[in-house]
This record gives C-alpha cells, sequence and structure tokens, in this order.
C-alpha cells in the first residue's frame, strides 16, 4: 500500500524536492540558532563587543528572513503536491467507478460513493503534504539537536532524552488505534451521507406520507451513530495528546534541572547551559508534532485504505484486449441460448434464444420481473450473460470495444433521468457538440417547440435536479429528443411513452414510428395499444419466451398475449 502511495508522488518530483528541500533547509537553521546564542553568550559578552553583537543579531535577522521564505515555499508548495496528489486519485476513483457495470450499482448507496470521492480523500492531502516530510524532518531535527547537546554534556543529553522511548511507544500504540477508530468513522460517514442523500432525494415522498418524524428520528440514529466514532477518535486523540504533553514537559524540566546542577558544578557554562535549553526545546518540538501527526495521520491512512480498497473493486465487464472500434451497425441481433442470473442468485433468463434482422420493430411484453428489461440491457453490455453468445450483424458482442457498441445503441428509459442544468444541455447530452440546427431538429422531432416556447428562457431554462421543474410527459419528451440527435441504427424504448397523456402519447407514437424505419427498435411495453404497429410481439415470463408473432398472430393464438389483451382491454 505504501508503494502505491508513493506512485502519486511520480509526477512531482519537482515540487516533492522543493518542499522537502526547503523543509530541510529550514529545519538546518533552527537548529543553527541555540548554537550562535551559546557563542554569543560565551565568547562575545564577554569582550563586551556591543558592535559584533549587533553584527550577530544582524545575521540572525537575516536567518529569519530566509526561513521566513521558506516557510512561504512549504506551506503553500507542499500543499499544493498534496492537493494534486488528492486530485489525481479523484479522477482515478471517479474513472473506475464510471467503468462499473449496472449490477455494481445495483448492491451500492449513492452516499457511500459521495463519501469515497470526497471526505475519504479530504486528509490524503494533508498526510501527502506532511507526510514524507514531518518523518525526515521530525527524524532529522531530534537526532541533530540531541548530537548538539551530546556534544555539550553527553550525561546532561541523554537524562534529556530518557522521554523518547516512551514517547515512541505511545506513538505506535495510538496511531494505530486512531487508524482503526477512522476507519470506523468513515465508514459511519459513508452511511450518514447515504441516509442524507435518500432523505432528500425522497424529501417529497416523506410529506406526502406526512412521515417527518420518522425521517427525523431514521437521521438522528445515523447522527448520533457518527457522533459516537467522532467522540472515540477524541477521546483517544486526548488521552495520547495529554500522555505526550506530560512527556515533553519533563524533557524541558529534566534539562532545566540538571542544567543548572551541572552549571552549578562548573562542568558547563553560562553559554552552553542556555545553549542547551533552547536545544531541548528544539529537541522537544518535533515530538510535539507527533501529536498533531497521530491526529491527522491515522485520518490519511484509513482515507487511503479505503480508496486502496474500492480502487481494487473488479470491473467485471470488460474490454478485450483484441476488442474492435465497430463504426456502424446494420441492426442484426441475436441472442443465442442466452443465461443470466444476478449476483445474489436470482435466475432471470435460462437458454432463452432469439433472432431479430436488422429494421424490425420488436416488441417485449409480460409480466413484471420476467426479465424483459434485463434482456435489452444484456445487448450493450451492461450486465454480462453467464453463458451463451449475443452478436449483432454477426460479430459477438463482445468482440467489440463497449464505447463504440452503446453508441450504436440509443436507450429512452423508463424512469427518464435528466443531468441539473438546461434544457439544451441534456439533450444535447444525445450528441456531445452538437449543433444548434441538429438541437432544434431533435426538438421538433419530440414535439418539444411548445413547451420550449413556453419556458422563460428557451432551451436554456435551467430544469432542476433531475428535471424537478418539468412534469413527467416533458422530461420524457426530453429523453426522446436526446435519443433523436443521437439517432442510432439501434433503439431501445423502455416504456419510452409511459409518461405521456394519450394525446402526447399519439404525436410521440407518430415520432418514434418515423425514427424506428430502417432502424431496429427493441421496445419494452406494458401498455398493449402502443406496439400494435410492431412487426413482432414477444411475450415473455418466467419460462422465457411464452410465444412471439404479429398483434393479430398473436390474438389468433388464444394464448398468453391474448389473455394480457383481455386483461387490459376487458370492459
Amino acid at each position: 500500500m505504501l508503494k502505491r502511495f508513493i506512485n502519486y508522488y511520480k509526477p512531482y518530483r519537482s515540487l516533492f524536492i522543493l518542499d522537502f528541500g526547503c523543509a530541510t533547509i529550514a529545519a538546518i537553521l533552527e537548529l543553527s540558532f541555540p548554537v550562535i546564542v551559546n557563542q554569543v553568550i560565551d565568547k562575545i559578552m564577554p569582550s563586551k563587543n556591543l558592535k559584533l553583537i549587533l553584527l550577530v543579531c544582524a545575521g540572525l535577522f537575516g536567518f529569519y528572513i530566509i526561513n521566513t521564505a521558506l516557510q512561504y515555499i512549504v506551506v503553500y508548495f507542499g500543499h499544493k503536491l498534496g492537493v494534486n496528489i488528492e486530485t489525481d486519485m479523484r479522477d482515478d476513483l471517479f474513472q473506475h467507478l464510471q467503468k462499473q457495470p449496472f449490477e455494481y450499482y445495483d448492491n451500492q448507496k449513492t452516499g457511500k460513493l459521495m463519501t469515497r470521492l470526497t471526505t475519504d480523500l479530504f486528509e490524503i492531502s494533508e498526510l501527502a503534504h506532511h507526510g514524507p516530510e514531518d518523518v525526515f524532518i521530525t527524524l532529522m531535527t531530534l537526532i541533530g539537536s540531541f548530537l548538539l547537546m551530546y556534544n555539550i554534556h553527553p550525561q546532561l543529553a541523554l537524562i534529556t532524552a530518557i522521554m523518547v522511548p516512551f514517547i515512541t511507544v505511545a506513538m505506535v500504540f495510538f496511531n494505530s488505534r486512531m487508524t482503526k477508530v477512522n476507519t470506523t468513522i468513515y465508514e459511519n460517514l459513508g452511511e450518514f451521507n447515504a441516509g442524507i442523500e435518500a432523505s432528500v432525494s425522497g424529501i417529497r415522498v416523506t410529506q406526502a406520507f406526512a412521515n417527518e418524524e420518522f425521517e427525523n428520528n431514521k437521521f438522528s440514529r445515523l447522527n448520533q451513530l457518527y457522533r459516537q466514532s467522532k467522540l472515540a477518535f477524541y477521546k483517544t486523540m486526548a488521552v495520547s495528546s495529554s500522555y505526550n504533553y506530560l512527556l515533553i514537559r519533563l524533557i524541558s524540566l529534566f534539562a532545566l534541572l540538571f542544567g543548572a546542577y551541572f552549571t552549578i558544578k562548573g562542568e558547563i557554562t553560562e553559554g552552553n547551559f542556555v545553549g542547551f535549553i533552547l536545544l531541548s526545546n528544539v529537541f522537544a518540538r518535533p515530538i510535539e508534532k507527533i501529536n498533531v501527526m497521530i491526529e491527522s495521520y491515522p485520518k490519511g491512512f484509513a482515507g487511503f485504505k479505503r480508496f486502496i480498497e474500492e480502487i481494487d473493486k473488479k470491473i467485471t465487464i470488460q474490454d478485450k484486449p483484441d476488442a474492435i472500434d465497430v463504426d456502424h451497425l446494420e441492426g442484426n441481433i441475436n441472442y443465442e441460448n442466452i443465461d443470466f442470473s444476478y449476483s445474489d442468485g436470482t435466475s432471470v433468463i435460462n437458454d432463452l434464444s432469439l433472432k431479430i434482422d436488422a429494421g424490425e420493430i420488436v416488441a417485449f411484453v409480460g409480466p413484471s420481473g420476467a426479465g424483459k428489461t434485463t434482456l435489452c440491457h444484456l445487448l450493450p453490455r451492461f450486465y454480462e450473460v453467464d453463458a451463451g453468445n449475443i452478436t449483432v450483424d454477426g460479430v459477438n458482442i463482445k468482440d467489440m470495444t463497449m464505447s463504440s457498441l452503446r453508441k450504436q445503441i440509443g436507450i429512452v428509459q423508463q424512469d427518464v433521468f435528466l443531468f441539473p442544468g438546461t434544457i439544451r444541455e441534456n439533450i444535447a447530452y444525445g450528441k456531445l457538440g452538437a449543433t444548434e440546427s441538429e438541437i432544434e431538429k431533435a426538438v421538433q422531432l419530440a414535439h418539444l417547440e411548445k413547451v420550449i416556447h413556453d419556458m422563460p428562457e428557451g432551451l436554456d431554462t435551467v430544469i432542476g435536479e433531475r428535471g424537478v421543474k418539468l412534469s413527467g410527459g416533458q422530461k420524457q419528451r426530453v429523453a426522446i429528443a436526446r435519443m433523436f440527435l443521437k439517432n442510432p441504427p439501434i433503439l431501445i424504448l423502455d416504456e419510452a411513452t409511459s409518461a405521456l397523456d394519450t394525446e402526447t402519447e399519439t404525436i410521440i407514437q407518430e415520432s418514434l414510428m418515423s425514427l424506428s424505419e430502417g432502424r431496429t427498435t427493441l421496445m419494452i411495453a406494458h401498455r398493449l395499444a402502443t406496439i400494435k404497429h410492431a412487426t413482432r410481439i414477444v411475450v415473455v415470463n418466467e419460462n422465457g419466451i411464452a410465444e412471439e408473432g404479429t398483434h393479430e398472430e398473436l390474438m389468433a393464438k388464444n394464448g398468453a398475449y391474448k389473455a394480457l389483451y383481455n386483461a387490459q382491454f376487458r370492459d
């Protein structure tokens, strides 16, 4: 894990060297101050040469000016290094999530994934900046100041440093405990964010059922769980900092007590004594910094650990190394002995075979849960078949790159998702970089002109999160316009007109019929009145394909389709 963390430094070697180098020089200059004070007291002050003392002080002032500049570089460019690494990790994680198939998201909570992308990585910035630098500077300052103290008086140096092993043991112990606590905090924060996301997204349902008190109680439980985790962290931190505070003050006390003793005995001079006291403060400073490290480093390590866990999750559907890009497909689709089950073992499709010719309009009907939508989602490889093959124009879809395959398929789903932004941006999502005339043409085909004309800003009207400012029918027509703009050879219409009123549905059906000409269209429908024009109707149930044919043929069979039709249209 450490090696993988270090790899993120490679693109920023120069920034790291600048930060690390300046921090090292600043630490060395800090060590020089007690030595200079020692010389001033023991050698310059006895000569009573005020001019020389002023010259030395001027030199020290110059040191402080240099250190001030170095501190600016360390703080700004060091944090820039940390932010760059954090940003790269977030990019990697987002790209990894983008590649995960539908089934991965079927088992995930949005709030948890948001936590992985945000909170988990916040502390990594501090760890990336301070981690190597603090460890090195702490060791260098400890060793350097100890050697200088040892040069003044070996026995006094050893007495002063006797607390370091106790502090080291405490640091290892508390760091381990706080890393575990932080991992729990991040897990609880994921649940906390997931709960907030669900509650806020479902606020209309909550208010419709007058369940605000229930949601408040549920949120309160999540809030208290997160609170307890945070308190556990701060309790451990409080014990750690208090313990280290006592030991650090004992270092200063020992230096003062035994330094005075050896000075009185004449073993060290007054200058050595003052220099030693200053060095003991320099010696204690990195130990005090350990308290900060114990607070922040476990957060960073816990965040990086969860980052690694997420990014190591296998992407179950990937392109073959030799997968080909397809520029155009005619739309001859063949399902050959398909089996599919979800990851929990639920079997949906068993040994299903179906051939669809280019240009056919095939409608899938049947009871909910029979696998109609799943069957269509297997075509663009949103899910992967367990057995069998799916070919388009005689080429196995696994031999095509997913990007090129999906560019040949247009989908209007039952649950329309619109991005926050304008109507124009949502329509143009079907063809990034579309011209104004192309967008306007798609608007006309989807019969959106009047809707847009009535909007305050026309195409540039902001529609809110998930298109909340639009009606169900308007959202559906925006999604249909998006599909018109994409203009693919294969269409999947998953209840594409389900949210429309009867009059609008008739208009859109005509538009869809026009678009479907010369294109292979897979329609999923519950309202049988919308599919009478289909080239073929396929009835799907729990046993697979029950029957198929035109509307007239299936009605004549007096089988499953007719039963569905009679149930839907009986007086």
